[in-house]
């Protein structure tokens, strides 16, 4: 709960920036410009997923395993061989974008308009890479604070250089924007981490390919797997833009920078902190079994009432976010937030096979669900536009969550308690409720009952809460001072 307040308080922050960023992107570029923008990203994410072997996910579990024994020179050499290993993918990404823009630009729009674009912002992929390099030491080591403070001001000095060259360049701002903001993260991750003492030791070439091979095989693995999503979300950009236009791509990214924004804060905030902590105790099949009740219970407490919110009041916060251009996005909202209350449980469980490092078993399951999850994209598109992809979010998770559940059971002997198989029927009928109220009852009935529900809802969550850490006497205490 304290990382997730302190990192819950960094993702408000960038939340209220990403408002800011967001409205006046939707405003001055439309829906089409968002779609451009976001064809660029994703591409190029495509192409780090690619390069970067997954260092930014599988170092955090090397360092915080050699963090946890204490021993100088093991963290000082795990951390010297993941820089290297750092450099190395950065350059090759940033060498492969140059290579691949007229192909780039060709698949991903149609033309080769956007080669110089690709070109430009190749050199993201090495700044990004370094970024990492960064941020990932301060994750691993659990320097929380120092990683809340880059986070923070990264995004801060981003709005105020970026907005005005969105507002003077316009579309051609896109790209200039895009690289700044990479440059920008680089300076601010390195700032803030300078400070770490690391004690000095010569990495031979031999100790680097040594040391370095079990964080690759696992990076591999996790990039391969990251390929796979970036990858299917690639191909479900391309499907809509070129079934519906590059306008529908645009109100497709809108709709999802919602949920994974202002609902996914909460998994983002505790991932921070849960990933290194849960991969520090791996063997003990015991502590990952508490540990992952205990964070899916905070996940779901926290989340509901700020799901609930969004099927209530989501018509508002469309147009306060973007404009009334993208309220089209409405109805894949509600059935994706319904899907969040899947995600966390699936988010909350399927980390173990990363802490554990079975690069084998988690390489087949996200595969596995990668695959279904695209085709039910494709098809709820195909059937019902961007409500389909709505829907499609929600049963991808469900089957997501049965499937992560079942094989944990299987294999590390886990298992749900009862308490939290309770709370989520609770909390999962009033989402459920209230969807269905807000979907067929009239004005204003339904923002009453459907109010209702999300009071019922943070009642709930507050007196479960109290019960685990003691809310009302940290209240009680804080007054006081």
């Amino acid at each position: 709960m304290k990382a997730t307040s302190l990192f819950g308080g960094v993702q408000v922050f960038n939340i209220i920036i990403q408002i800011i960023r967001s409205k006046f992107i939707a405003v001055i570029l439309g829906p089409a410009g968002m779609g451009i923008a976001g064809l660029l990203t994703s591409s190029i994410g495509l192409i780090s997923a690619i390069t970067s072997f997954g260092l930014g996910t599988s170092a955090i579990k090397d360092i915080a395993a050699a963090n946890a024994t204490g021993n100088e020179v093991r963290i000082a050499t795990i951390i010297g061989v993941f820089r290297k290993l750092v450099w190395f993918t950065g350059i090759l990404g940033m060498i492969l974008t140059l290579f691949l823009s007229p192909w780039l630009s060709q698949i991903t729009f149609g033309n080769r308009n956007y080669t110089i674009a690709f070109v430009w912002i190749s050199i993201t992929l090495l700044f990004s890479q370094l970024t990492t390099g960064r941020l990932v030491v301060l994750q691993g080591m659990q320097k929380m604070q120092s990683l809340a403070k880059a986070n923070l001001t990264g995004s801060f000095l981003g709005l105020i250089i970026i907005i005005p060259i969105y507002y003077y360049l316009k579309l051609d701002g896109i790209v200039p924007g895009i690289i700044i903001a990479s440059i920008i993260s680089l300076l601010m991750a390195w700032f803030f981490s300078k400070n770490i003492k690391i004690q000095k030791v010569h990495i031979s070439r031999v100790k680097t390919i040594a040391e370095g091979k079990n964080m690759l095989l696992l990076g591999f693995i996790i990039s391969l797997s990251g390929l796979i999503t970036i990858g299917s979300s690639y191909l479900l950009r391309i499907f809509i833009s070129y079934k519906g236009g590059l306008s529908e791509v645009g109100l497709y990214n809108a709709g999802f920078a919602l949920i994974n924004t202002y609902v996914g804060l909460v998994l983002s905030a505790m991932a921070t902190d849960y990933f290194p902590r849960l991969s520090a105790n791996a063997g003990d099949n015991a502590f990952c079994t508490k540990t992952i009740n205990e964070q899916a219970e905070i996940s779901i407490l926290l989340l509901t009432p700020l799901i609930l919110s969004f099927i209530i009041f989501v018509k508002w916060v469309v147009i306060l976010l973007y404009s009334k251009k993208f309220i089209p996005i409405e109805n894949m909202i509600y059935w994706a937030a319904i899907g969040m209350l899947f995600r966390a449980v699936s988010w909350s469980v399927s980390f173990v096979f990363m802490a554990k490092g079975n690069a084998k078993l988690f390489f087949w399951n996200e595969l596995f669900a990668s695959l279904y999850i695209l085709l039910l994209n494709l098809l709820g598109y195909y059937l019902y536009g961007l409500t389909g992809i709505g829907l499609a979010f929600l049963i991808g998770y469900l089957l997501y969550s049965i499937q992560v559940i079942v094989i944990n059971n299987t294999k590390y002997n886990f298992k749900f308690t009862n308490t939290f198989v309770k709370m989520f029927l609770i909390q999962t009928s009033l989402s459920i409720g209230c969807f269905v109220i807000i979907k067929i009852c009239p004005s204003p009935l339904n923002f009453i009952f459907g109010t209702l529900l999300l009071i019922f809802s943070i009642i709930f969550s507050y007196i479960e809460l109290n019960k685990r850490i003691g809310i009302a006497s940290l209240i009680a205490k804080y007054r006081n001072k």
